[in-house]
């Protein structure tokens, strides 16, 4: 069943994981417990119980498992360096923003082995097929309900294990499922029999009914019969002519149907259930833009307050937090800069009980980590609140750790006119802060900096006047002068930070190296009053929205509003998992996750009109009508772990984009099935401006009596769209996969006739 399987249970590091270590789990200085921890029979499922007698253990998959650091490669670990060589030391950091396994083994040959071990799981993992992949999911579900470990399973324990998968059905239907799949009549079943059982279970009806309208058969599509498929559904027209064959080499299991050159019913759910078959276009997966046009011309992945894993009042400052955000895509992290104790500058949010990291700390992490997922520009947003004496060492440690990659002199030499482009500042660091004088000035000015000239577009992101309610705005700090580091200002290049005077002023006087930042509130008035001149500005500068300062709990604000005016730095919460962070994956998800989008053309040329608020002013106005016919649901998870509990599903589709854009509809609830509902519901919308437009899908677990329970969800952009007959594979609240769940749906887009 599995020769893979095995083949890796030989391997001598994978035998010490199957055989089991006690290894010490470390949380921070003074929690150091020790563990046991041994690999399942599965090769996939790590298990680990205390020491304590009682039955309390956990599980995770090494599919939640992202990478192995070794040694004191994080700051739990480093804070223990003293007390454990590097040599036992490791880390597993996981998937999106679950927290790291910090551990210590008994010796360095037993550190090695798990370090190696786990690797090789991991890679197993990623490199397996749709159908290897499958089998798993197969075997674990075999494994989770033979419960007494016999290798069988009996009525009683099929029954269980139909309410563990979200399955309600009846008794009846079960057991006739059982019989047919008992071949050796045995009254149980055994592995290959099970294979059986579960291939009857997820028969795709829907699927079977598309497959055939297009074969003569019933039995298989010829190639000129799969060709129409792709043509007249999925419409493909414009692959090339072998493109048909090629979906059956890559996706049809049996080889007499490959010889023949057909594909059968079981290769066909394999290619709608592929890359090629999802909703997302393949060609818009990878790096397609045009890289070389000006910074301001991109929206860029941007965070607030990068350091912070949780609130803004009480929450931890991680280098973690870094980390994660840079391996998101992020193209613009936050470093809030204070004095230190011992004159080595921290960070931190100020006047708040969150802790304190070394500055110096964060830019060794953003010098490791920095193009990690993207080859493109980092920009380094910093809210200076030191001493002169202060800033001068954070300069040393910005020139020293990051040397070359550290953008420090222009280009060419010459002042710009424009920004430079993504392509042309490929791998190196942006510092964005206040400057003393601009590109053009002679370097015997005042290092005065004035506060009116140069803080009060709100780069020190306490709340603004329209933030904060009416009794605190008697509280208004006098203006005053700040001095600057000579040594930290020549650090500023391309993105100096200044006061908003207002468009006019800005049209008139500002460089395209000035940039500013506007809360949200402010922002928001700005889009709503002067949208156009908002765009205007946009395609010349850089612009940076932040949070609300009363958003203590790290909530966030919808992104949308801002892209709507072509504002690029647009900075979330990104340890803060929802709907607003789901838009931002969701425009991000295209041009290889690189942090950078080119704009639509109409948000990138000087003279534009556009406004958010008037589309049908717009050249090359043509709204469109977009169809979705929302077939069936695969696999969803359970949402409440009771046994038996299973979900009664609905989906949402949900349009962001222009205010006229805005939109949402939803399916009827399936009562008790979450493993094969199926809907067969059309929802319809008409999108003005598709170049703007996210899509988001949403499954939700009804609640007659509260509040709707998330049960996965997938939001991309409406230019990346395929049409015709697709799969869209759903994602965890916390942004990572969460396969095989996914939903079947039929997508058409046409132009609406006005």
């Amino acid at each position: 069943m599995d020769p893979e399987g095995s083949r890796i249970q030989d391997d001598p590091d994978v035998k010490v994981l199957l055989a089991g270590s006690t290894l010490r789990k470390v949380k921070s200085r003074l929690w150091k417990k020790n563990r046991h921890f041994r690999l399942l029979a599965d090769s996939q499922t790590i298990w680990h119980k205390s020491r304590r007698a009682g039955r309390g253990h956990s599980t995770f998959s090494v599919t939640e498992v992202e990478a192995v650091r070794e040694g004191h490669q994080s700051e739990v670990l480093q804070s223990i360096a003293e007390d454990f060589p590097a040599d036992l030391c490791f880390t597993l950091v996981f998937h999106g923003r679950q927290g790291n396994l910090d551990l210590v083994a008994e010796s360095p040959e037993e550190a090695r082995a798990w370090i190696q071990g786990v690797r090789k799981l991991i890679h197993r993992v990623k490199t397996m097929d749709a159908k290897e992949k499958l089998d798993q999911w197969v075997r674990d579900w075999f494994q989770k309900a033979d419960k007494n470990k016999d290798g069988k399973m009996i009525f009683k324990e099929v029954k269980k294990l139909l309410k563990m998968m979200n399955v309600e059905m009846n008794e009846e239907h079960a057991w006739h499922l059982f019989t047919m799949a008992d071949k050796s009549e045995s009254d149980s079943l055994e592995m290959e029999e099970f294979v059986l059982f579960y291939k009857m279970l997820t028969q795709r009806d829907e699927v079977w009914k598309v497959f055939q309208d297009y074969s003569a058969d019933g039995e298989k599509l010829m190639l000129d019969e799969l060709d129409s498929f792709l043509k007249i559904e999925q419409h493909e027209e414009e692959r090339s002519a072998q493109y048909p064959q090629q979906l059956i080499d890559r996706y049809e299991p049996s080889e007499t149907a490959k010889t023949q050159g057909a594909m059968s019913l079981d290769g066909f759910q394999m290619y709608l259930c592929s890359q090629e078959g999802s909703i997302f276009k393949p060609e818009h997966v990878d790096l397609h833009q045009d890289m070389s046009q000006p910074l301001s011309h991109y929206f860029i992945s941007s965070s607030h307050n990068t350091y912070l894993m949780e609130d803004q009042l009480r929450g931890q400052s991680s280098l973690e937090a870094y980390i994660q955000a840079l391996k998101r895509g992020c193209r613009c992290v936050e470093v809030d800069c204070w004095d230190g104790s011992d004159g080595e500058p921290v960070v931190y949010h100020g006047h708040t009980l969150t802790s304190k990291i070394l500055f110096k700390d964060v830019i060794s992490t953003l010098k490791e980590y920095a193009f990690k997922a993207s080859d493109f520009p980092l920009i380094l947003s910093l809210e200076n609140h030191c001493c002169v004496e202060q800033q001068t060492v954070m300069a040393q440690h910005l020139s020293q750790i990051l040397g070359d990659t550290l953008l420090t002199t222009l280009l060419d030499g010459q002042v710009p006119q424009q920004l430079p482009s993504p392509q042309e500042l490929k791998g190196k660091i942006l510092l964005k802060a206040k400057k003393i004088g601009g590109l053009e000035c002679s370097l015997d000015e005042t290092d005065l900096v004035s506060d009116d000239d140069e803080m009060a577009n709100g780069d020190a992101e306490s709340p603004s006047a329209e933030d904060l309610p009416a009794e605190c705005l008697n509280q208004n700090e006098k203006k005053s002068k700040s001095k600057l580091s000579r040594e930290l200002s020549d650090l500023v290049v391309y993105c100096k930070s200044v006061h908003f005077h207002g468009f006019e002023h800005a049209r008139l006087h500002a460089k395209c190296y000035e940039m500013s930042s506007f809360s949200e509130s402010k922002a928001k008035r700005l889009v709503k009053e002067t949208g156009t001149d908002f765009v205007q500005c946009n395609t010349k500068q850089l612009s940076r929205i932040y949070p609300s300062g009363l958003r203590t709990d790290s909530s966030n604000y919808n992104p949308q509003e801002m892209w709507n005016v072509g504002c690029q730095i647009v900075a979330l919460n990104f340890q803060t998992a929802g709907q607003e962070m789901d838009l931002n994956d969701g425009l991000f998800r295209q041009n290889g996750c690189c942090g950078y989008v080119l704009k639509p053309d109409f948000m990138r040329d000087g003279n534009t009109q556009f406004s958010p608020e008037k589309q049908g002013e717009r050249q090359n106005y043509k709204p469109l009508h977009l169809s979705f016919q929302v077939i069936s649901g695969q696999q969803l998870p359970k949402v409440n772990q009771k046994e038996g509990s299973i979900v009664d599903p609905l989906v949402r589709v949900e349009i962001y984009g222009v205010p006229q854009d805005q939109a949402k509809d939803e399916t009827t609830h399936i009562n008790n099935n979450g493993f094969n509902p199926v809907w067969n519901e059309t929802l319809n919308f008409v999108v003005h401006t598709p170049e703007l437009a996210l899509v988001r899908f949403v499954v939700e677990d009804y609640d007659k009596a509260s509040r709707n329970d998330f049960i996965g969800q997938f939001t991309l952009p409406f230019t990346c769209i395929q049409t015709g007959y697709r799969h869209i594979h759903l994602l965890s609240k916390d942004g990572t996969a969460i396969p095989p769940a996914s939903l079947f749906i039929h997508i058409s887009i046409s132009e609406v006739t006005i």
